[in-house]
């Protein structure tokens, strides 16, 4: 069914979510509108889209994706009558929001009060304990110097959490574990925190010791009703950003109950701040107790959305554009204005993110041109287009593409589903193995070293897994995927020679290199076993 009076989309955001927007607003029948830095004015979603125009100048996001005035003039220029802004760029910018709406322009969004609200971290908790959130034990607001965050600290008990009261992604966070480090500690997260964000407050918060990065995925129309997704299982982490997702969590698969408490209070947040679209609640679980805090709640699309569209059978963005349009849920997501809809999950269903980072030098980003890439044979793009589809990937890229030292180095995003978390696990698996990046060093041996880890694959982790099984002595050797798939799984391991030989001769061919000699190739997975 179309929209009733929204027309034109232009999409606020570049490479694989602009796609992705692209395509659900088409299936529509909505006309679309790219924007473009000088460096993307090639770029697959420029392709895709109807229209396109460039933003700003130079390939600086500064100067072209972030540039309100250049954004909005676009709008106003290509006659579109609505904005997506993706996620990251001007996804959670309150000024921006109450831009569109200033111009006339539909925002796909939560209304600028609600960004804001959630924008700041001490506000938000504040809303989220009125509302009858449950939160992190600690101080209510920002400390005001070393004394009082010794004090808060001895009052809840350590470890506790220094932590930057605005933005995010780990930056401006540190843990201490006595007295002696938090007056260590204190000045350092501090100075992070006033660089990444212009704000030096801190906050300082109960450390949950075996924390589980749980978050729940909510639509609400703005009109009473919300519909609060399966959760998904955020853990995998490395410098609080995360690696692999999943859905449903492994944590709550026996405790129901625990789980529709966590959505109900997700769903009370959302009433309390009037909220209207897509959000995602972020909270922490502790893992021995049950116990869970209301971490944030992110006011976008989340990178990792299509894992929950996996197990659940909506398009998310869809439903953006749908709350735009002024439309409510549709029946099965409204529940009642005094109850909200508990949406099923079928399956289950992971997301490997394709970095193009060095995971062997502490995950820093790599850059390049990629002079072979092939993505796993017959999987959907930007949706699962029916049921028998068990690989998705999202994606802008293609051979030849770069990455480039201006925006994020995020390759794709691969999902693999299944009936069970032992399925979904081994399409990912497969997925991975099959997935050829070529030209540039990438984290897909990584993706798929995780994916065949016995505690991972046992279910029972923490946001610590990658720091306990994947640093310094314990790091991530490329070799070692290959050593372990020869010694357990050695039909697999004749698979994945062979895929080298391949990707080796498809390499060569692109960059014009001679062949090598006629004969047999080998491929050396690992050393002889002993014995």
């Amino acid at each position: 069914m179309a929209l009733n009076t929204l027309r034109k989309v232009l999409i606020a955001n570049r490479g694989e979510i602009a796609c992705r927007v692209i395509k659900s607003a088409q299936r529509l029948g909505m006309e679309t509108v790219a924007i473009y830095s000088e460096a993307d004015a090639r770029a697959k979603h420029v392709r895709m889209a109807d229209a396109a125009m460039q933003v700003g100048h130079g390939s600086a996001a500064s100067t072209s994706y972030l540039d309100v005035d250049s954004v909005l003039a676009a709008a106003k220029a290509t006659g579109a009558d609505c904005i997506h802004p993706g996620y990251g760029f001007l996804s959670e910018n309150a000024a921006f929001s109450a831009a569109c709406a200033e111009a006339g322009i539909a925002f796909v969004g939560p209304p600028a009060s609600a960004i804001e609200d959630m924008g700041d971290k001490l506000r938000s908790k504040e809303i989220a304990a009125a509302a009858g959130v449950s939160v992190i034990p600690g101080g209510g607001g920002a400390v005001e110097s070393i004394d009082e965050a010794l004090a808060i600290a001895k009052d809840i008990g350590y470890p506790v959490m220094l932590k930057a009261s605005a933005g995010g992604g780990g930056k401006g966070m540190r843990v201490a574990h006595n007295d002696g480090e938090v007056r260590e500690l204190y000045a350092v997260a501090r100075d992070e925190a006033a660089r990444s964000f212009g704000d030096d407050r801190l906050l300082v918060e109960k450390f949950v010791t075996a924390p589980r990065h749980i978050e729940i995925q909510l639509v609400a129309d703005g009109k009473g009703h919300v519909a609060c997704f399966p959760e998904r299982e955020c853990s995998v982490q490395r410098r609080n950003q995360k690696v692999l997702e999943e859905a449903p969590s492994p944590f709550l698969m026996d405790k129901p109950e625990l789980r529709k408490e966590m959505q109900r209070q997700a769903a009370m947040l959302a009433h309390s701040v009037g909220y209207a679209s897509a959000g995602t609640v972020e909270m922490l679980a502790d893992g021995q107790t049950g116990d869970f805090y209301f971490l944030e709640m992110n006011t976008r699309l989340q990178v990792e959305h299509p894992v929950t569209e996996a197990v659940a059978g909506e398009d998310l963005v869809e439903l953006m554009l749908r709350v735009a349009d002024g439309q409510e849920l549709p029946d099965h997501l409204k529940g009642t204005k005094d109850e909200f809809c508990a949406v099923p999950f079928n399956g289950w269903a992971v997301e490997a993110r394709v970095y193009a980072e060095d995971c062997e030098r502490g995950f820093v980003p790599s850059t390049g041109v990629m002079t072979a890439y092939a993505e796993p044979p017959g999987c959907a793009k930007f949706g699962f287009d029916g049921p028998e589809d068990l690989v998705r990937v999202d994606s802008a890229v293609e051979d030849g593409a770069a990455v480039s030292i201006h925006y994020d180095p995020m390759i794709a995003k691969l999902v693999g589903r299944g009936p069970d978390r032992a399925a979904a696990l081994a399409t990912t698996a497969a997925a991975l193995d099959a997935y050829v990046v070529e030209g540039l060093v990438h984290n897909v041996p990584f993706c798929r070293a995780v994916c065949g880890h016995p505690t991972f694959a046992g279910g029972v982790y923490t946001t610590a897994f990658l720091e306990e099984h994947y640093s310094n002595e314990n790091s991530f050797r490329e070799a070692g995927v290959l050593t372990t798939l020869a010694d357990d799984e050695p039909a697999a391991a004749a698979e994945l020679a062979a895929l080298v030989v391949g990707v080796d001769a498809a390499t060569r061919e692109a960059r014009g290199e001679a062949d090598l000699e006629e004969g047999p190739q080998i491929v050396v997975l690992a050393p002889p076993r002993a014995g």
